[in-house]
């Protein structure tokens, strides 16, 4: 199951504080940084679907 985008965005949140941290464990580093790329591409699949379908609706409206 697909997380939703809120919890794609916690997620996404979660590691950057932990990136962030002066306890950052070095040897995640790699993997955090994928996972971020990968939650980061999701959110903004999300974002722009979600737009599309906004335009899709606004335009049935104006009809």
């Amino acid at each position: 199951m697909q997380p939703t985008y809120e919890q794609s965005l916690a997620e996404l949140n979660k590691i950057i504080q932990q990136m962030q941290s002066d306890q950052c464990d070095i040897d995640k580093l790699a993997s955090m940084t994928k996972r971020a790329a990968e939650l980061l591409a999701a959110c903004r699949s999300k974002l722009t679907a979600t737009e599309e379908e906004l335009r899709q609706i606004l335009a049935t409206m104006q009809e």
